[in-house]
C-alpha cells in the first residue's frame, strides 16, 4: 500500500490531484502571492518527480516548457507522483527581473536560512517544505542577461543516476560540471537528490525550438522511469549528445558595438573569424577569433559590450 504524503499541511493520497500554494511572503499592499504546486499523484508507487522554472523570475523559456506538460497532460503519471512548479520565483516573474526583491539572487541563496533574507527564508521553506519528498528534480533556465545558451544539461560528473537520465533527455549537449556553492544543484547534490538541470536560450525571451528539445527531453525522461501511459508518442533523437567536460569563455577586447557572425551550437576551430567589434562611428573595426576548438555553447545577443564582457563560451568535448 502506497504511504501518504503530507505537503504543506495537505496529505496527497494515492490517486489524488491538488494543487497547493507555496506562498510565505505578500506583496507591499499587502496582497497575497499564490506561488502554485500542482501534484498529481498515481495509484501506483513510483518516484516522485519535481518539474520547475523560474527560479530567475525572467527566464521565460523555462516557464513555458513546464506549462506545455501541465497543458498536455503530461504531468498525470501512471505511476509515482508528478510535481509541477512553473515560477518558483513569482516576484521576479511579475516584474520580468532575475533577482528577488531583496535584491538577491535566489539560486546562490540555498540552503537557505529561516530568518535570513527574503530570498533565504523562500529557499529555507523550499528545502523543508517540498525537496524532502523528492527523488528526482528537472529544472529548467536560460542564459542570464543577452547571453543566448545553446540547449544543455548540466549535471556533476559523478553522478551516475543523473547520468543515466541524461542519456534519454538527449539535449544536443551535456556539460558536466562541478556544483556551484549556493545553488540548488548544491543542495540537492547534499541530499542525495538526483537532479538535472537544463539551459537553453536567454532571459526575457521565448524560443520555440529550445522550448520543444525541453519538452520532448522530458518526456523521454518520463517514459524512462515508467511514469507515461504505455500509448504515449515518445520523439525520437537521431543526433548524438556532445559531452562537454571543459569550456573557455572569450571576453571583449575593446568596447564598442557587436556583430557575431557564427550561430550558437557551431563548432569552430582555433582562430576561426567569429564576431566583430567595431565603434558607432564607422573609424574602427576589430576581428573576434576563437581561442580554441570547439562547440559555441553560448553567444551574446547584446548589441553593445563592454571591454571585459564574456562574448562567447566555447566548450570542448576532449
Amino acid at each position: 500500500m502506497m504511504t501518504d504524503l503530507t505537503i504543506l499541511g495537505t496529505t496527497i493520497k494515492a490517486g489524488s490531484s491538488h494543487r497547493l500554494n507555496f506562498n510565505m511572503a505578500k506583496l507591499y499592499n499587502a496582497t497575497n502571492v499564490e506561488v502554485p504546486v500542482i501534484i498529481e499523484r498515481s495509484k501506483k508507487d513510483g518516484p516522485v518527480v519535481l518539474i520547475m522554472a523560474g527560479l530567475h523570475g525572467d527566464e521565460v523559456n523555462g516557464i513555458e516548457i513546464v506549462r506545455q506538460l501541465i497543458a498536455r497532460g503530461f504531468n498525470k503519471p501512471v505511476t509515482g507522483t508528478i510535481i509541477c512548479m512553473p515560477v518558483i520565483n513569482i516576484f521576479g516573474f511579475l516584474n520580468m527581473q532575475r533577482e528577488f526583491p531583496d535584491g538577491r539572487d535566489l539560486n546562490r541563496s540555498f540552503p537557505g536560512f529561516k530568518n535570513g533574507s527574503l530570498a533565504g527564508r523562500f529557499a529555507y521553506q523550499f528545502v523543508h517544505e517540498i525537496l524532502p519528498h523528492i527523488d528526482i528534480v528537472l529544472d529548467f533556465h536560460t542564459g542570464g542577461a543577452q547571453r543566448f545558451n545553446a540547449p544543455q544539461l548540466r549535471i556533476e560528473p559523478d553522478a551516475d543516476k543523473a547520468n543515466e537520465l541524461a542519456k534519454y533527455f538527449k539535449a544536443p549537449f551535456l556539460i558536466q560540471a562541478k556544483r556551484v556553492k549556493g545553488t540548488l544543484r548544491a543542495t540537492c547534490s547534499k541530499l542525495g537528490k538526483t537532479y538535472l538541470l537544463y539551459e537553453g536560450g536567454k532571459s526575457g525571451n521565448s524560443d520555440k525550438q529550445i522550448i520543444k528539445i525541453a519538452v520532448q527531453g522530458t518526456l523521454r525522461v518520463l517514459n524512462a522511469l515508467k511514469m507515461l501511459p504505455a500509448d504515449t508518442v515518445i520523439p525520437e533523437v537521431t543526433e548524438e549528445t556532445v559531452v562537454i567536460k571543459n569550456s573557455k569563455w572569450v571576453r571583449a577586447a575593446h568596447s564598442g558595438m557587436f556583430h557575431p557572425k557564427v550561430p550558437y551550437g557551431k563548432k569552430v576551430v582555433k582562430g576561426e573569424f567569429i564576431a566583430t567589434i567595431t565603434d558607432p562611428y564607422g573609424t574602427f573595426r576589430h576581428k573576434v577569433k576563437a581561442s580554441n576548438d570547439g562547440y559555441l555553447i553560448n553567444v551574446n545577443h547584446s548589441p553593445m559590450v563592454y571591454q571585459g564582457d564574456a562574448i562567447f563560451h566555447i566548450a570542448r568535448n576532449e
